[in-house]
C-alpha cells in the first residue's frame, strides 16, 4: 500500500514522501486495514523497526486535521519523550483549518502542576509517571483527548514502570472512555490478552524491513538459528571484540550489551586499543571534534576525559552513570557512523533508537545486589536482539550471543535464539506500589465509595488476568493505613481525602514518605543543620534506588554518623541488634553525605574518586532531592511549621544548583551556574549591585565568560553598555580567535 493511497490530508501525504517514505511495511498495512484510521482501538506487537511509529503518527495528523481531535503520546522514558517529540515536530510545518499550524508540545518533569498551558497544543508527549501527575491534578484538557497513544506497551511486565501505566491506561478509560487507543508494542506471547483488556483488536507480527539472523558465538565460529556458520579471525583474546573488528572491517558499526557499567567502560576501553590502526585519518579528524564536546559539556571529569579518549578512536560506552548531554552526543555519533563500536548496558535496549549492523550480548546474567546472577528474561533478549540491522542501509542485522563451551552454545541456542518471549504479567498488587495509586484515586476524585475504588481497580490489568478479589485485600488494608495517618475519612459510606491526602496525592510522593516527613517536621532533631533534611529525605522510600555503602567505606560512613547523630531527625539503629537497619542507614547517611558535598561545591569528579557516584547518578539525586525538599516545604507549609520554611526554601535551591549560600544570587541569573559564579564571586563581584557597577571589559577578562555572556549579565541587572565598548570587545575577540585558528 503507498502512502498517496491513504485516507488523510494531502499535506501529511506530503511531509512523509518528503521523508523518504512512499510504501508502508506490511505491518503497518496491516494496521491501516485493522481500521487504525477508523478510531479503531488496536494492540500492535511487532518487533523494533518495523515501523509502529508512523501508525502512531498517522492516526494523531487524522485526529488532529480531520476531527479536530487532541492527542496523548506516553512513553516509559524522558529520552524517548525527546525522541517522539522530535520526530512529531516535521508535522508542525502543516496548517490546520483555521490557519494554525499544528502544534506539538511535551512534559516530562514537574509533578506538581497541571500544566495548564499543554491545552493549546494538539500532540503531547508525556512519560507515563508525569500522565499520573496530570491525572492526579484533574488537567482539564485530558477530557479532550481524542487519541492516546500507549508506546511500549509490553513494559506492563517492568515490575517499578508497569504498574503506574496500567493505572494510566485504566483512568484514561475511565474518563474518556471514547477515545481511540494505540498502544505499541514487541512482540509478546499474549498480545491479545492486553488487547482484550483494552477492548481493542490485535495484530502480532515478526516481520522486519531487514532480516534478522540469530545465533550464538563460540571461540572463532558463530552459528545462526537457520543452520549457517561462519568463521572469524581471532586477533583478541575476547570473543566479542574479535566479532566487532570483524564487522567494522566490513564496513558495519557494532552495539555490544554488557551486564554492567564496568564491563561496559572495560569493553570500550579494549576496543579503543585494537581501533586504533582501523581509522582513517578524515574519521579521526571528525571523532577528535565530537571528543571535544564531550570535554566541552558539562565539568571536565576523568570520566569524560576517558570518554573524550576513547571517542577519538571510534569507541564509546553508554549507560546511565553519563550526564545526558554526554549519551545525546554519543547517540547522535553512533547514529551518523561515526563511532563504531558502541558498548551499553541493557537499558538502552528499552529506549531510544540506536540500530546497528550488528548487536553482540556478551552477558545473558544479571547480577541484582541481595539475589546474585540470574538470567535475563527472553523479552530483553530479544529486545536487544532487535537493535540488530539499520532500515535503508542494511540487508541483514546479525544478534549474537556469546557462548564459553559447547553446553552453553546449546542452552542459548535453545534458550533464547530458539524461544518466544515471555507472556506479560500484571505487577500491580504490591502494597508498596498499589499505595500511592489508592490514595489518588479517592483524592482526584476519581471513587468516593470504598466499593468505588474496589470497583476502579478490577478495571486494571491486574483483575483481568487475577481473580479482582486477590487485590481487594491488599487494598484493604492500604485504606486502614490512610485512614489510620489521617490521609482519608470516613462519612457513611463515602470516602474523602483530607487535605494532607489530596496534597499528598498531588505531590506525588508515597504515603509513608509523607508520614516520615511529617513526623520527622514535628519532632525535629537535637541539633537542626542542612544534614538533618538532607537525611531525612534520604529516609523516605521515594529516594529509590539507595545508594549502597561499599565494605570499604564502612568504617568512614559509620564515623560520619556518630559525628551527626544529632542532626538526624531520626535514631541510628543498633549495629548489633539489627545489622541490615544499620547498613541501610550508613547508605542513607552516605546518600545525605553526598548532597552536602555537592551544596558545598564538590566538583563532579572529586565526587566520583570519593563517593563512587557518576555524573548520571548524581543528577538522578539532585532531582530526587529537589522534589522530596519541595514536598516536605509544602508539608511544613500545611502543618504551619512557617519557622522551617526559609531553611527548606533555601537548601532547594541550593539543591538545585550545587552552591553555597552566598552564591545563590549569582546562580539565579541566566547562564550562570556553580563554576561561573564561584569565578564571579572570587573575583569580587558577589552582588548583583557589583555586576552592574563592573565594566564590561572586567567580566570579559575572566575564565568562561565570554563578550556576549558578560553583555546578558549586564542587560539582566540593569547595567548598562556603551556601543562602542561592545564593539571594540567583539573586534577584540574575533582577533583573537582568528589568531588561535592560524597557530
Amino acid at each position: 500500500m503507498r502512502i498517496e493511497e491513504l485516507s488523510i490530508p494531502e499535506s501529511v501525504k506530503q511531509v512523509i514522501i518528503t521523508s523518504g517514505i512512499t510504501e508502508l511495511y506490511p505491518p503497518q498495512e496491516e494496521a491501516i486495514r485493522a481500521g487504525a484510521l477508523e478510531e479503531k482501538n488496536l494492540v500492535l506487537a511487532s518487533p523494533t523497526a518495523s515501523g509502529k511509529t508512523l501508525i502512531a503518527e498517522l492516526c494523531a495528523l487524522k485526529h488532529v486535521l480531520e476531527r479536530d481531535g487532541k492527542v496523548l503520546y506516553l512513553t516509559p522514558l524522558r529520552a524517548l519523550a525527546s525522541e517522539k517529540y522530535e520526530e512529531f515536530r516535521k508535522y508542525t510545518v502543516i496548517r490546520k483549518r483555521n490557519r494554525r499550524r499544528v502544534s506539538v508540545g511535551i512534559s516530562t518533569g514537574d509533578y506538581d502542576s497541571s500544566d495548564s498551558w499543554l491545552e493549546r497544543y494538539d500532540i503531547i508527549i508525556t512519560t507515563n509517571e508525569k500522565c499520573d501527575s496530570l491525572l492526579r491534578h484533574r488537567a482539564r484538557w485530558v477530557n479532550e483527548i481524542s487519541l492516546v497513544v500507549a508506546d511500549e506497551v509490553h513494559l506492563l511486565n517492568d515490575a517499578e514502570r508497569g504498574p503506574t501505566l496500567e493505572v494510566v491506561l485504566a483512568r484514561l478509560m475511565q474518563v474518556n472512555p471514547n477515545a481511540q487507543l494505540l498502544a505499541l508494542s514487541a512482540t509478546v506471547k499474549n498480545a491479545e490478552e492486553a488487547a482484550d483488556w483494552l477492548k481493542a483488536d490485535y495484530i502480532t507480527t515478526e516481520w522486519r524491513p531487514v532480516v534478522l539472523k540469530e545465533g550464538v558465538l563460540l571461540h572463532d565460529e558463530f552459528h545462526f538459528k537457520d543452520g549457517g556458520a561462519q568463521k572469524i579471525e581471532k586477533p583478541t583474546k575476547n570473543p566479542a571484540m574479535n566479532l566487532a573488528l570483524h564487522i567494522v572491517k566490513s564496513g558495519g558499526q557494532a552495539l555490544i550489551f554488557a551486564g554492567t557499567r564496568k564491563n561496559s567502560v572495560s569493553l570500550a576501553k579494549r576496543a579503543a586499543t585494537d581501533m586504533r590502526t582501523i581509522i582513517s585519518k578524515p574519521m579521526k579528524r571528525s571523532l577528535t571534534r565530537i571528543a571535544e564536546e564531550i570535554l566541552a559539556t558539562g565539568e571536565r571529569t576523568r570520566l569524560s576525559e576517558l570518554l573524550a579518549e576513547l571517542i577519538s578512536q571510534g569507541t564509546a560506552f553508554h549507560h546511565a552513570g553519563l550526564g545526558g548531554g554526554h549519551r545525546r552526543t554519543i547517540e547522535d555519533a553512533f547514529r551518523e557512523g561515526k563511532i563504531k563500536i558502541l558498548t551499553a548496558t541493557p537499558t538502552l535496549a528499552f529506549g531510544v533508537n540506536l540500530p546497528a549492523r550488528m548487536v553482540i550480548i556478551h552477558d545473558y546474567r544479571r547480577y541484582e545486589p541481595g539475589y546474585g546472577y540470574y538470567p535475563i528474561t527472553v523479552l530483553e533478549y530479544k529486545q536487544m536482539a532487535g537493535r540488530a540491522g539499520r532500515p535503508r542501509y542494511d540487508k541483514i542485522g546479525e544478534a549474537l550471543l556469546i557462548a564459553k563451551t559447547e553446553d552453553e552454545r546449546d542452552y542459548l541456542m535453545e534458550s533464547y535464539v530458539l524461544s518466544e518471549p515471555e507472556r506479560i504479567w500484571s505487577k500491580l498488587a504490591v502494597e508498596r506500589i498499589l499505595r500511592s495509586h489508592v490514595l489518588a484515586t479517592i483524592a482526584a476524585d476519581f471513587a468516593h465509595t470504598e466499593q468505588g475504588i474496589y470497583d476502579f481497580f478490577g478495571r486494571t490489568f491486574y483483575a483481568y488476568q487475577y481473580d479482582p478479589r486477590a487485590m481487594k485485600g491488599v487494598i484493604t488494608k492500604i485504606l486502614k493505613f490512610l485512614y489510620k495517618e489521617k490521609m482519608i475519612e470516613v462519612n457513611g459510606e463515602n470516602v474523602y481525602a483530607t487535605r494532607f491526602g489530596r496534597r499528598v496525592s498531588e505531590l506525588y510522593i508515597d504515603p509513608i514518605s509523607a508520614v516520615i516527613i511529617r513526623e520527622a517536621l514535628l519532632n525535629r532533631a537535637p541539633k537542626l543543620t542542612d544534614m538533618s533534611f538532607l537525611h531525612m529525605v534520604a529516609h523516605t522510600p521515594d529516594m529509590f534506588p539507595k545508594l549502597r555503602p561499599y565494605s570499604r567505606e564502612i568504617d568512614n560512613l559509620a564515623l560520619f554518623v556518630d559525628e551527626h547523630r544529632e542532626e538526624f531527625m531520626f535514631d541510628v539503629p543498633d549495629e548489633w541488634e539489627d545489622r541490615i537497619a544499620y547498613e541501610e542507614f550508613l547508605g542513607e547517611a552516605k546518600l545525605a553525605w553526598v548532597m552536602d558535598a555537592w551544596i558545598e561545591e564538590t566538583t563532579e569528579d572529586e565526587t566520583i574518586e570519593k563517593f563512587r557516584v557518576q555524573p548520571g547518578d548524581l543528577y538522578r539525586l539532585i532531582q530526587t532531592t529537589r522534589w522530596l525538599l519541595y514536598s516536605s516545604y509544602e508539608l511544613a507549609s500545611l502543618f504551619g511549621h512557617k519557622d522551617l520554611l526559609p531553611h527548606l526554601a533555601e537548601l532547594m535551591e541550593r539543591t538545585e544548583n550545587g552552591v553555597k549560600a552566598e552564591l545563590l544570587p549569582l546562580v539565579r541569573l541566566e547562564g550562570i551556574g556553580r563554576v561561573r559564579a564561584r569565578t564571579l564571586y572570587n573575583s569580587g563581584l558577589k552582588t548583583v549591585k557589583d555586576l552592574k557597577e563592573a565594566p564590561l571589559n572586567k567580566l570579559v577578562s575572566l575564565p568562561l565568560i565570554g563578550p556576549k555572556l558578560a553583555k546578558k549579565i549586564k542587560e539582566q541587572v540593569g547595567g548598562f553598555v556603551k556601543s562602542e565598548e561592545w564593539k571594540k570587545l567583539k573586534k577584540k575577540k574575533t582577533l583573537e580567535q582568528r589568531a588561535l585558528t592560524q597557530y
